[in-house]
């Protein structure tokens, strides 16, 4: 079976297991009715509607660019972040506003000991689910992956510490306790929810990911040749999982076409090695007489200063539009 269409089918079966859970959740909250449970079968409904939504992106991110969509479709894996992350911060500010509410209006609580056995089993899966979800997106660079992985393991840690809050309610009899839990919580899945969107948006406008660029950067450094004096003008954006790197490449001037060529295809060879789905894009440039001083290339006939050092590439050397990052 094809590696996407596994991907398909482990994303399906977590979206079957969460809509099993969210009734499970809600069947717990009749039986309670506390707050504290209700935060978690409110955010069940998140994780079904996201979940779906995730599987259609990944779906489509994982189709072939075509002639109206050059850089392929991995762009809508940001969309479907921010719906999710949307969605939770809702979800989040909704359990705030009840659980306040109940704090100055109390209502009875009930039969928690069945609820506290359903947050349980309810914890576990989500937890098992959503470590599974973000290994693989690590794997396969799936930001729809490793997002509602990411949101599965915190509703399975706020399933946690619920259980912990019911389970103190359930030997003290302490209800405003259950809505302070709820209010928490409710903070809590916010929170998470703030902290997808943020990062969805700034993939949907292309925020530099310098973490990403550093790692480049050092791998380039690792592996660099006598005759790439300079790397600047250094660009990555994500679609999905596919990079799309460019770059300028200062080379000396006396080269050929073929020489230059090949240079570049070395280039493109240590890059696959870090990088699977690369794309990449480099323009050459020729070295100019302020190259010499850090150009560590020996048989050189036509240097023009002595040799000086030989600079180790940085963010902000390789990211500005300038030779040797000056400028």
């Amino acid at each position: 079976m094809p590696e996407s269409r596994k991907l398909l089918g482990y994303h399906a079966l977590t979206v079957i297991l969460s809509t099993v859970l969210m009734g499970g959740k809600f069947l717990a909250w009749y039986l309670t009715g506390s707050n504290a449970v209700l935060t978690d079968a409110l955010e069940s409904i998140v994780n079904v509607l996201a979940g779906m939504f995730a599987w259609y992106s990944l779906w489509l991110s994982l189709k072939p660019r075509d002639h109206e969509h050059p850089y392929g479709h991995g762009k809508i894996e940001f969309i479907s972040a921010s719906i999710e992350g949307t969605l939770i911060l809702i979800a989040g500010l909704g359990i705030i506003f009840k659980s306040g509410w109940n704090l100055i209006y109390p209502q009875q609580l009930k039969e928690l000991e069945e609820g506290i056995w359903i947050l349980v089993a309810a914890g576990a899966i989500n937890f098992v689910m959503g470590m599974a979800l973000v290994n693989m997106g690590r794997k396969q660079s799936s930001l729809t992956l490793k997002s509602n992985g990411k949101h599965l393991l915190s509703d399975a840690w706020s399933s946690a510490g619920l259980l912990v809050g019911v389970v103190v309610v359930w030997m003290t009899g302490w209800v405003w306790m259950d809505n302070l839990l709820g209010i928490g919580f409710g903070l809590f899945i916010g929170y998470t929810g703030f902290g997808i969107l943020r990062k969805s948006v700034a993939g949907i406008m292309d925020e530099a990911d310098f973490g990403l660029l550093s790692e480049l950067v050092d791998h380039l450094n690792e592996n660099r040749r006598d005759d790439w004096i300079d790397i600047h003008n250094l660009r990555v954006i994500q679609y999905g999982n596919q990079l799309h790197i460019d770059c300028h490449v200062t080379l000396p001037w006396y080269y050929s076409l073929k020489e230059s060529h090949d240079v570049i295809s070395e280039i493109d060879r240590i890059v696959f090695e870090k990088y699977e789905k690369v794309e990449l894009f480099i323009h050459m440039d020729p070295c100019v007489p302020e190259s010499c001083r850090i150009c560590s290339l020996e048989q050189c006939d036509v240097r023009k200063h002595p040799f000086e050092e030989r600079l180790r590439w940085n963010l902000k050397q390789v990211l500005a539009n300038s030779k040797h990052g000056t400028g």
